[in-house]
């Protein structure tokens, strides 16, 4: 990820979180469904995607400022930055 088009939240990432249960958190506490998963790189909290109902990611994001998301899904391998909306793969 030496890009030098990447912003300082996607540059400072060095080991990438992967959530290994496959659930949404948030979601199994009330019962709801998702579509996909992303794992917040500041904490490792494993959430739902914008396309899942409750959109948990993007409220864990707002709630708490921590900028980068992986995507969890096993064939997936991309961060997101929330502030600067921009796209990485690794």
């Amino acid at each position: 990820m030496g890009n030098s088009n990447l912003c300082t939240h996607l540059k400072a990432i060095k080991d990438i979180k992967i959530g290994q249960d496959g659930v949404c958190e948030e979601c199994i506490k009330i019962n709801s469904t998702w579509v996909h998963l992303r794992t917040c790189q500041t904490c490792g909290v494993t959430l739902c995607c914008d396309q899942s109902p409750m959109r948990h990611m993007t409220k864990h994001y707002h709630a708490s400022k921590h900028p980068v998301v992986a995507s969890a899904q096993p064939d997936e391998r991309w961060l997101w930055c929330y502030p600067d909306e921009l796209f990485a793969n690794y």
